[in-house]
């Protein structure tokens, strides 16, 4: 039994260390993560981790690409970016939080402290309309990674942390921002 659990989180850490890639500031220094959304190269991350209209990403095979700040929204913590290049990358799947239990098992996934590609583990504690409140260790690199459910889709976008909580914000909030700024079609709707 503890073999099939290790191998499904394996499989979901390998499937969202996929997509998530770690932003630099113009002088190189690592600020955040994010999570490349869609195949033709938007890129979500926090606004918080963004601070100028032209930033690095870099993806998991260390590969480094340009990116332009699209759009930034400071009151909902979100940035979005757009890559020179299209990828191959398999689009986000989102969930809405509101459908989320306390109690529920979530996984976060970013570059703290120098590390790529963690992942950490926790519970969600609770959820309301500006976060998805889990009880998962989150570091400074961590913000803008993904929080994901046990079956990989998207929860939420790590944002803080608060009194030893992660705050997340929601998918919901993420796929609404998405629609304002990149379009309905590039939004994936909540599953």
């Amino acid at each position: 039994m503890a073999s099939d659990v290790d191998a499904d989180l394996a499989a979901l850490a390998e499937r969202m260390r996929a997509w998530t890639v770690r932003i630099h500031e113009a002088r190189g220094r690592s600020m955040g993560s994010g999570v490349i959304w869609t195949d033709d190269g938007l890129v979500v991350t926090n606004a918080h981790v963004v601070r100028g209209a032209r930033t690095t990403v870099e993806f998991p095979n260390g590969r480094f690409e340009r990116a332009a700040l699209i759009a930034r929204d400071p009151d909902c913590d979100l940035a979005l970016l757009r890559l020179a290049s299209e990828l191959e990358a398999t689009p986000v799947v989102t969930r809405s939080a509101a459908q989320l239990r306390a109690g529920e098992l979530v996984a976060a996934v970013g570059n703290p402290l120098g590390l790529s590609g963690a992942l950490t583990l926790g519970t969600v504690q609770r959820v309301n309309a500006k976060w998805v409140i889990a009880d998962v260790r989150l570091a400074p690199g961590n913000s803008g990674g993904p929080l994901v459910d046990t079956s990989g889709r998207i929860v939420g976008i790590n944002s803080m942390i608060a009194r030893g909580l992660a705050l997340a914000v929601p998918a919901d909030r993420v796929v609404a921002f998405l629609r304002a700024h990149a379009g309905e079609k590039r939004a994936q709707p909540a599953a």
